[in-house]
């Protein structure tokens, strides 16, 4: 009994890191899927920005103002808006299952109905697995206030 015992107690740490390494697997490949949708956003690639989003998506803005997948994806791709590339900081992944949360902040700008535009935000994207591929379901931006 006493083997069997320290046997579990031995295997506990390596199932421990077996399953660090899936997350940081798994964490780096939302990241990079999350960076080439940013990429699709500046390009306004609308086949790249669907393919990444659920059917179910949701997105509610930081002044309470909420789009579906369609309007999300028209707004993005208008003619009137030209975003220029942008960089996220404080990127964070936390993973629940078949549920990733990623938190970050941006300082986006650029041009929109001929007039510059700026706004600093930070987001939570929601993605979810869905059939054994990952999709954003729901984003959710907050301002963040210029001193």
């Amino acid at each position: 009994m006493r083997k069997v015992l320290l046997s579990l107690f031995l295997a506990i740490p390596a199932a421990h890191v077996v399953a660090q390494d899936s997350n940081k697997a798994l964490e780096a490949a939302l990241k990079k899927q999350a960076d080439a949708w940013d990429v699709a956003i500046v390009n306004k690639d609308r086949k790249a920005i669907a393919d990444n989003m659920s059917e179910s998506f949701f997105m509610i803005g930081s002044s309470g103002e909420t789009e579906n997948k369609a309007q999300f994806i028209a707004n993005l791709t208008s003619p009137d808006i030209k975003i220029e590339p942008y960089t996220v900081d404080e990127f964070k992944i936390r993973i629940y299952g078949n549920t990733a949360l990623i938190n970050g902040a941006t300082n986006m700008h650029g041009v929109e109905g001929g007039k510059p535009f700026t706004t600093h935000y930070r987001f939570t994207d929601t993605y979810v697995k869905e059939g054994g591929v990952w999709r954003i379901v729901n984003v959710q931006t907050t301002r963040i206030k210029q001193p």
